[in-house]
């Protein structure tokens, strides 16, 4: 029995216990061992012991086995018949039924999706360490024993959905998550989504080795359980809907989107645990939204594992790092190939290029360039020069059903799509042997592309061959709608769709497929797209919404310098989030182009201080050195936003390099979670060479010695800063001291906020010394969520009544009180109180105390 404990632990069954019989239980407890002349457990320990304590100390102090056969006998004895019952039932019943299946269906699907040669390699590559990984997943943070709701991020096709089904494997062999879940279930966002509507017990009941699923049985320990939820990225769940719109019935049928909103909001079975996986973009758009307990990331090929990749396919040494050394030194396609499937696909497109005798150099200048001559290469035999009609035909269905797929968010198409895309039954044999195509299950018609990437890139070359007015479904937009949509990241699917369309302009991928469908394509494209950058060049208000890598990558696909220095000389203002090295180098290469910009606001994360070799890190600093350069052409920047980033000493020297010139304009630096390593005097230099008249560091974390830097910048009387946010900025109490000195000596400053710091009534105290001064020239003050109490209001109502200079304050999400609030009314009553706009949260008080602040108002 002890693989029953396994499974299901004894805290369920004690649970199921009242009170009186849980003591029953220990009593008869305390005699089973004495009867059976085992290890004794003081009666003291087992008196004050929980359920869930008890469990844990049988577990503990016998085997398995023992502590089963104890439990069983004592059930029997207080009779709970039932209980034993059902556990007899299940030790030989639909948990193991279910595992078996789960083992032969993981263990034999070796049905791949698609005809590619990658997967055993990456198979390979995840067997390393996967159970240790695999528990690391659902590991809970601190000591509350919460379910899981837990993230797997990671960009398409890295391996999530491999790393995941292993998972489920492991478990099914007993090797992971022994005794936390009876029951594991895996749903694919981009196969349920073909179901429309449907119940949990359906979902549920597709993946049960049988028609009849025991549903009563499975939902019974809803704690017990473990949904695997893929591919998010592939449904549209609105999880903005009132709770009233969402279902907590498992047998309830509902649209999908609704049933799987209603558990990732934990309105259905709220004790389960959940492992999502989608791509980062997704997640971005929904972490806000689900209260998840981990965020983890797939970790995709590194160096080696794309170099050893390389090496086996080509089996030719000297061509094998030929092609990698190609690769290599294109970061963008470098980067691609950390994705196991396009790893795949470039090195065997590297392959057939060199093997035909063609230029592998040409072919690795842009990703675009890669992607068609893979694709193109698939429909054309060794043997021909070039396609058939047939293959033209089909190549040319793939284009416009990708596209439909892409304005519809649709991933997987049944056969229906394809036929009405062009796409011929006998049609469907050839696209799945070539690898356009594979498989979403085994047994059933449903079909996707090779890659997300691949099928935008087909959904590109279809606004070459077609106007969207002769596409047979209306859900296709113009060219122009695509390009506004993707730089704006309206649709978070669309990663590359407007870099492919920009990389198709170029003369050379106009001419290969001009030869491959034997036929003229449309000139019109280059103009239209022209206009559109024109558009967003005259207009502030859509150049607010513009992602500027989204831009970026569209202006370096295309390789028209003259005409990339005509738009970046049109935009005023850019914002950008530079993930990794490849995403920095396309923003260098564009900003330095720029002249004309006002605002600039970008985030490079942990980029400039990710820890590699010596050449790598040179590398580094001289893209930032290029993307720097903006500020000498573009002198009139009067905003900098910096967000979530981390610098190391030689970046933060560089930046002040640049902005440290007289003639340059900046008058606002915003620095949100910004982290500094190293020296960071440069920085603080720079607050003081620029004449800021705005400085907001939010959310970065400051040591006592940065705040005693920033407020020796502050008392320099040419400091002209006016206004100054230090919100959650993990101030210490010696802080205060450095900010009271400011207020006393500082003639420019209208406008502090310190919300969110652990000010208290001590640290405001200390302030508050300064504030009451009449000089004192502060006009705002912001304390919101400082842990202000009725004592702090004491010195608060005395700064009102004595400066006559402070017009705002706002102290909402503090612990005021009655008392407090009483005070501060008294003190704005006073005449010397000039106090316009007082912030609080009128529900923090009584129905009374709402009343008189209403008639203060």
């Amino acid at each position: 029995m002890a693989s029953f404990i396994s499974d299901f632990g004894l805290m369920w069954y004690l649970k199921e216990l009242n009170k009186k019989e849980f003591i029953k239980f220990k009593e008869f407890l305390i005699q089973e061992i004495l009867k059976l002349k085992l290890k004794q457990i003081s009666w003291t320990e087992v008196k004050k012991a929980s359920r869930e304590d008890l469990a844990n100390l049988l577990l503990k102090c016998y085997e398995e086995n023992q502590a089963w056969d104890m439990t069983f006998n004592i059930l029997q004895k207080i009779n709970r018949k039932d209980l034993t019952e059902r556990a007899t039932e299940e030790i030989a019943g639909n948990p193991k039924l279910y595992r078996d299946h789960l083992k032969k269906k993981l263990t034999h699907d070796c049905s791949k999706k698609f005809n590619v040669r990658i997967q055993d390699f990456i198979k390979e590559i995840f067997i390393q360490n996967d159970c240790d990984t695999f528990e690391n997943l659902l590991i809970s943070k601190g000591t509350e024993k919460k379910p899981h709701m837990v993230f797997l991020q990671g960009m398409a096709g890295i391996g999530k959905t491999m790393m995941l089904k292993n998972l489920m494997l492991a478990w099914s062999k007993g090797l992971v998550f022994q005794n936390k879940f009876s029951y594991t279930f895996y749903f694919c966002c981009r196969d349920v989504k073909q179901l429309k509507t449907a119940s949990l017990a359906e979902l549920i009941s597709r993946e049960w080795p049988s028609p009849s699923a025991p549903i009563e049985e499975i939902l019974s320990q809803p704690e017990k359980l473990l949904f695997i939820i893929d591919s998010l990225e592939g449904m549209e769940c609105d999880l903005t809907k009132q709770e009233s719109e969402l279902c907590d019935n498992c047998m309830e049928k509902q649209p999908v989107s609704i049933l799987l909103s209603s558990l990732l909001t934990r309105k259905m079975l709220p004790e389960s645990s959940f492992l999502l996986s989608t791509t980062p973009e997704t997640f971005e758009k929904m972490e806000d939204r689900i209260l998840c307990t981990d965020v983890k990331t797939a970790t995709a090929f590194d160096e080696r594992s794309i170099k050893i990749y390389f090496h086996r396919l080509f089996q030719d040494k000297i061509r094998a790092q030929e092609a990698f050394s190609l690769v290599r030194e294109n970061e963008q396609l470098f980067t691609i190939c950390q994705v196991p499937l396009l790893c795949w696909m470039v090195a065997t497109c590297l392959k057939e290029e060199i093997e035909k005798g063609g230029d592998p150099v040409s072919v690795c200048r842009h990703i675009t360039s890669l992607y068609t001559t893979h694709i193109l290469n698939l429909f054309i035999p060794q043997s021909a020069q070039y396609p058939s009609k047939k293959s033209q035909d089909q190549l040319q269905g793939l284009c416009s059903l990708a596209a439909e797929g892409m304005w519809t968010d649709t991933f997987v198409f049944g056969e229906e799509a394809l036929r009405r895309n062009g796409i011929l039954d006998s049609d469907i044999p050839t696209l799945l042997d070539i690898g356009m195509l594979g498989k979403i299950r085994e047994f059933e018609n449903y079909y996707i592309f090779l890659h997300p990437s691949v099928q935008e890139v087909c959904a590109a070359i279809f606004y070459l061959l077609k106007s969207h007015v002769d596409h047979p479904s209306q859900d296709v937009k113009s060219i122009e709608t695509v390009l506004f949509m993707f730089l704006k990241k309206v649709k978070t699917q669309w990663i590359f769709l407007g870099c492919f369309i920009f990389g198709l302009l170029q003369k050379s991928e106009q001419e290969k497929l001009v030869v491959f469908f034997g036929r003229r394509l449309s000139q019109k494209i280059q103009h239209k797209l022209y206009q559109c950058l024109e558009t967003i060049s005259g207009n502030a208000e859509l150049q607010e919404q513009i992602d500027g890598m989204k831009l970026f990558c569209c202006l370096s696909e295309i390789e028209d310098e003259a005409f990339l220095v005509k738009v970046m000389n049109c935009m005023q203002q850019i914002n950008f989030v530079a993930k990794n090295y490849s995403d920095l180098i396309l923003a260098a290469y564009c900003l330095k182009h720029c002249s004309t910009l006002k605002k600039l606001s970008f985030s490079t994360q942990n980029v400039l201080n990710e820890k590699g070799n010596q050449r790598c890190m040179k590398k580094l600093i001289i893209c930032w050195n290029d993307m720097c350069s903006v500020f000498v052409r573009s002198k009139d920047i009067q905003v900098l936003q910096i967000k979530d980033t981390s610098f190391n000493e030689p970046a933060i020297r560089i930046l002040y390099e640049y902005l440290k010139y007289p003639s340059f304009t900046l008058n606002k630096l915003v620095a949100n979670n910004v982290h500094f390593f190293g020296d960071n005097h440069a920085f603080f230099e720079l607050i003081q060479n620029c004449s800021l008249q705005y400085l907001d560091l939010g959310c970065s974390f400051l040591t006592h010695s940065e705040v005693k830097l920033l407020c020796d910048v502050l008392n320099q009387a040419e400091c002209n800063i006016e206004k100054l946010v230090l919100a959650n900025c993990s101030l210490s109490e010696q802080c205060w001291d450095y900010l009271s000195e400011v207020l006393r000596q500082n003639k420019t400053l209208s406008h502090l906020d310190i919300s969110s710091n652990d000010l208290k009534d001590k640290g405001l105290k200390i302030l508050c010394r300064a504030l009451t001064l009449p000089y004192c020239a502060l006009k705002s003050l912001y304390l919101n969520n400082c842990q202000i109490t009725a004592r702090g209001c004491q010195d608060l109502a005395k700064v009102l009544r004595n400066n006559q200079n402070l017009k705002c304050l706002h102290i909402s999400n503090n612990k005021l009180k009655d008392a407090g609030l009483m005070l501060l009314c008294k003190a704005i009553k006073h005449p010397n109180c000039h106090l316009e706009d007082l912030r609080l949260w009128i529900t923090d008080f009584d129905n009374e105390f709402q009343a008189i602040l209403l008639s203060e108002k």
